[in-house]
C-alpha cells in the first residue's frame, strides 16, 4: 500500500516531464515550466523543493516567462526525460535562457546522492568569466543517460525586467545556428555602422546639425541594442558588471536626448508646431534626467525610467512626424515610415515576449531588424532633405539672379546718368572756369602793386588747382565711357616740358622746393603724337610729387633712344624726396579713389584719382607706368612712350621767310559764350592782333566771304553747327584751303572735332602762353 501510494503521488510529476530523443534539435521549454514566485527572495533549494512537494509551482501555459519589472525571486522548475531510440548514441545538451540584461541566475542540479546543490551562479551582475560558456545568452551544459530523467532548477532575480525564454539544445545544433545568428546581427549593426559612417562624412561636408544629432542617435542606439543582447558585456565591458546595468538606460537616455533633438531639427517643429517642439524639448529635459540618474541611482529606477522614456519618445517622435507630413513637409513621409518600420519590429518583439508570437529568431530580433530598418530610411530621409535644399538653394539663386541683374541694370543706369552729370557738370565748370584763369592771365600783363600781385597770384594757383581737379574728374568719366581715345598730332617736347615747369615753379617755390628740369640734349624736339594725354600725365606725377613732398625737392627728367619704324622711346622720370611709401600691388596703387592713409585726404589734398587717371592715360598711348618707392627717402614714377618722328613738312609756295607783326594780321574769334569770346578777345588785343567776334558758324561764313583773315579761332562746341563742320565749311570757301584755323577744345572733344586739313589745338581753358606760342609759329611766322 505504501508503495502504491509513492507511485501515485509521482504520476503527476512524471507527466509533466519533457520528453525528447537523440533527434532533437531545440526544444522551446516555455510551456513546460513550473514558477514559484519567492516575493522574499529568501527562500532556499530546500525550501523551494517542499513548495514544490506541496504543489505551490504554477504551471506556465506560454511560450516565454515574462514576470515585468519585479523585486520578487522567480524559481523555474524543468522535468527532462531523455528517451533515445538508439541508446547507444551520444548527444550534448545545451539548456539555454535567451536573455542577457537578467542580473542573477543560479541553476541547481541534483548530485549522485539525489541532493539538490548549486552548480553554477551568473548573470548581469558578476563578470562575464563567471559564465559556463562564453556567450552572450547563458548556456548551460547538461548531461543526460538514456532514459534518464531530471529535475532542473533555475533560480531568476533581477532589479530590471525577468524575462526568461528557456530553449534545450542539441550543442551540435546549437553551433549550426549560430553563424546565420552572427550574419544577420552582422548585417544590423553593420547597417547602423554604415549609417554612421555615412551621415558623418555628409556631416563634415554640409555641417547641418541634423547629421550631427542623427549621428549621436544612431551611436547611443547601437550601443543600447549591443548592450541588451550581451554582445557589449561579451566584448566591450566583460569585467565591469556596475556599468553593464547602467549602460542599458544610460543609451536610452542618450537615444531619447539625442532621438528627440534631430526630430526637433529635421522636422523644424519650431516653425510649424511651438506646442510640439516644447514637448520634444521636454523629452531632452527628461533624457538628460535619465542619463544622470543612471550614473548616480539604482538600475532599477534608472531602467524604469528609462523604459517610460522610451515609450513616451515612440510616440511623440510619431505624432510630430504625422503632423509634419500633414503640414506639408515632404521629408516627413521618410520620417513616418522609417518609425513605422521601428515601431512594428517593436511590437513584434514584444508580442514575442508577452507569449502571443513563438520564439523564433525573426521575433526574437525583430526590434534590432526593425531599427536597422528605420536608420537606413532616415538616411534616406536626411538624403532627401538634401535634395530639397539644393532644390530650395536653386530657386533662391536664380530668384536672387533676377534680382541682381535687374539691380545691375538699374546700377548700370545710375552709373550712367552719375558719368553724364559728371562730364556735362565739368564741361560747363570749365566755361567759368576759362574766364576766371584767362582774366588772371590778362591782369600778369597789367602793372600791379605788390599786394594786388600776390592776391592775383594765388588766385591764378588756386584756380589751377580747381581746374585740374575738373579735368580729373572729367577724364575719368570719360575712360570709364570708353570715350577716350588718344589722338595724334605734330607738338613741341620741349615747349610741352617748359609749359610744366612753369606751370609747377611756382607751387614748388611756395614750398620752398628745388625744382629740377633735364631734357636729355640730343633728343629731337618735333615729334607727332598726343601731346595733351602726356601733358596731363606728367602732372598728375608733379602735382603728387610737390603735395607729398616737405623737403628736398624734385625733378623732371626727360631721356629717349631711337626705336623702330622711324619712332622714338621716351622715358619721363619723375624723382621727388617725398615722404614716400611701402611697396603697394599695383592694382590697390592705381585703383581710383585710393589714398595711402585716410588722413591723407584732409593733410594733402585730392581725390586720389590722379595715379589712376595716369596709368589708363599711359594705357591709350601704348606706354608704361612703373614706379619704385621707400618710405621716408621718396618715390620714383617712370613713364615710358614712344612718338612717332614727323615727316620734313613741305614749305607753302605762298610761305614768305619774313615774320609779320601782331597789328598787321587780322584773326577771326567764333564763339558763342560771351565770357570766353571776351577772355580770348582780350588775350588776342594784348598780342597785339586785330580781332573780329562772330557768335555762331553762319555769320563767321559771312565775315570770311567778305573780308580777307589770317587766321580762325573757333571753339569746337558751337551749336547748332560744331567746330568740325564749320571747319570743313571754310575750307571749302575760295581763298581759305590754307588758312591758319585754331580749334579750342577739351581734350576728349578733340577726336570729335578732328577734320581734315591742318589744323592747331588749343586746350580749353587756353593759356597766354600757349595761345602766344601758336600764333607766333602759325601765323607770325609766315
Amino acid at each position: 500500500m505504501r508503495y502504491l501510494l509513492m507511485l501515485l503521488f509521482c504520476l503527476p510529476l512524471l507527466a509533466s516531464a519533457v520528453e525528447f530523443d537523440e533527434f532533437t534539435q531545440s526544444l522551446p521549454l516555455g510551456r513546460s515550466l513550473q514558477v514559484f514566485e519567492d516575493p522574499s527572495g529568501q527562500a532556499s533549494i530546500a525550501d523551494v523543493r517542499a513548495q514544490a512537494a506541496a504543489g505551490n509551482f504554477k504551471p506556465h501555459d506560454k511560450a516565454t516567462l515574462n514576470a515585468g519589472y519585479s523585486r520578487s525571486a522567480f524559481w523555474l522548475k524543468i522535468d527532462l526525460h531523455y528517451r533515445p531510440t538508439n541508446p547507444s548514441a551520444q548527444r550534448s545538451w545545451l539548456l539555454e535562457l535567451a536573455y542577457p540584461p537578467l542580473d542573477h541566475l543560479d541553476l541547481y542540479l541534483p548530485d549522485a546522492a539525489g541532493d539538490y546543490r548549486l552548480v553554477r551562479q551568473t548573470g548581469d551582475a558578476l563578470p562575464f568569466a563567471s559564465r559556463e560558456i562564453r556567450q552572450n545568452n547563458y548556456l548551460f551544459d547538461l548531461a543526460f543517460k538514456p532514459d534518464q530523467q531530471r529535475t532542473v532548477y533555475l533560480r531568476l532575480s533581477s532589479e530590471g525586467s525577468i524575462q526568461a525564454p528557456v530553449t534545450l539544445w542539441s550543442s551540435t545544433a546549437y553551433l549550426e545556428d549560430q553563424p546565420v545568428r552572427l550574419y544577420v546581427l552582422g548585417v544590423i549593426y553593420g547597417v547602423l555602422l554604415g549609417m554612421l559612417v555615412y551621415n558623418l562624412f555628409i556631416y563634415l561636408s554640409v555641417r547641418d546639425t541634423s547629421y550631427l544629432y542623427y549621428i549621436f542617435y544612431i551611436a547611443s542606439f547601437g550601443l543600447y541594442q549591443l548592450s541588451v543582447n550581451g554582445a557589449a558585456v561579451e566584448y566591450f565591458w566583460p569585467d565591469n558588471p556596475w556599468w553593464a546595468n547602467a549602460a542599458t538606460p544610460f543609451f536610452i537616455g542618450c537615444a531619447g536626448l539625442f532621438g528627440s533633438q534631430f526630430a526637433r531639427s529635421f522636422l523644424q517643429t519650431r516653425n510649424h508646431s511651438r506646442w510640439l517642439d516644447r514637448l520634444l524639448i521636454a523629452l531632452i529635459a527628461f533624457g538628460a534626467v535619465v542619463i544622470g540618474l543612471s550614473l548616480m541611482t539604482s538600475y532599477g529606477l534608472a531602467l524604469r525610467l528609462a523604459t517610460t522614456l522610451a515609450l513616451t519618445f515612440t510616440v511623440v517622435i510619431f505624432a510630430a512626424g504625422i503632423l509634419a507630413w500633414w503640414r506639408g513637409l515632404r521629408v516627413a513621409r521618410y520620417f513616418i515610415i522609417a518609425w513605422s518600420a521601428f515601431l512594428i519590429g517593436g511590437i513584434v518583439n514584444t508580442m514575442m515576449v508577452l507569449g502571443l508570437l513563438p520564439n523564433v529568431f525573426l521575433t526574437m530580433y525583430a526590434s534590432q531588424i526593425g531599427s536597422a530598418i528605420e536608420v537606413a530610411l532616415l538616411s534616406l530621409a536626411l538624403a532627401d532633405r538634401i535634395n530639397a535644399m539644393r532644390e530650395q538653394q536653386a530657386q533662391t539663386l536664380f530668384d536672387a539672379g533676377q534680382k541682381l541683374e535687374v539691380l545691375n541694370q538699374q546700377l548700370a543706369h545710375s552709373n550712367k546718368l552719375k558719368d553724364e552729370f559728371l562730364a556735362t557738370l565739368t564741361h560747363e565748370l570749365r566755361t567759368p572756369m576759362n574766364g576766371v584763369i584767362g582774366s588772371l592771365e590778362l591782369m600778369q600783363t597789367v602793372e600791379l602793386d605788390p599786394e594786388l600781385e600776390q592776391y592775383q597770384q594765388t588766385a591764378a594757383g588756386s584756380a589751377r588747382d580747381m581746374m585740374r581737379m575738373v579735368n580729373g574728374i572729367l577724364t575719368l568719366t570719360e575712360l570709364q565711357a570708353g570715350k577716350l581715345k588718344a589722338t595724334a598730332g605734330s607738338f613741341s617736347l620741349r615747349g610741352v616740358v617748359e609749359a610744366l615747369r612753369m606751370q609747377f615753379d611756382g607751387n614748388a617755390s611756395s614750398k620752398s622746393l628745388d625744382f629740377k628740369v633735364d631734357v636729355q640734349p640730343t633728343l629731337p624736339d618735333r615729334l607727332h603724337g598726343d601731346s595733351a594725354k602726356l601733358a596731363q600725365c606728367l602732372e598728375c606725377l608733379l602735382d603728387n610729387a610737390i603735395k607729398f613732398t616737405r623737403v628736398g625737392g624734385l625733378a623732371l627728367r626727360v631721356t629717349g633712344k631711337p626705336s623702330t619704324d622711324n619712332r622714338l622711346a621716351l622715358s619721363f622720370a619723375v624723382i621727388d624726396t617725398g615722404i614716400g611709401f611701402t611697396d603697394l600691388g599695383e592694382a590697390t596703387l592705381y585703383q581710383r579713389f585710393f589714398q595711402l592713409d585716410g588722413s591723407m585726404t584732409r593733410e594733402y589734398g585730392g581725390l586720389g584719382v590722379g595715379l589712376a587717371i595716369c596709368r589708363q592715360l599711359v594705357e591709350l598711348l601704348g606706354g608704361k607706368l612703373t614706379h619704385r618707392s621707400e618710405p621716408g627717402s621718396g618715390s620714383r614714377f617712370q613713364l615710358d612712350v614712344e612718338f612717332e618722328l614727323p615727316e620734313v613738312e613741305a614749305v607753302p609756295a605762298f610761305s614768305r621767310d619774313t615774320v609779320r607783326a601782331p597789328q598787321d594780321c587780322t584773326v577771326l574769334l567764333v564763339d558763342d559764350n560771351s565770357v570766353n569770346q571776351l577772355v580770348m578777345r582780350g588775350m588776342l588785343l594784348k598780342l597785339g592782333f586785330r580781332v573780329r567776334t562772330a557768335d555762331h558758324g553762319a555769320a563767321a561764313l559771312d565775315c570770311l566771304q567778305r573780308e580777307r583773315f589770317d587766321a580762325v579761332l573757333i571753339d569746337c562746341q558751337l551749336p547748332p553747327l560744331d567746330g568740325a563742320s564749320l571747319c570743313c565749311q571754310i575750307r571749302d570757301l575760295p581763298g581759305c584751303a590754307h588758312l591758319p584755323v585754331f580749334m579750342i577744345a577739351l581734350g576728349a572733344d578733340r577726336e570729335h572735332c578732328a577734320s581734315g586739313g591742318s589744323i592747331d589745338y588749343l586746350s580749353k581753358p587756353v593759356k597766354f602762353e600757349d595761345l602766344q606760342v601758336a600764333m607766333q609759329r602759325r601765323v607770325l611766322s609766315c
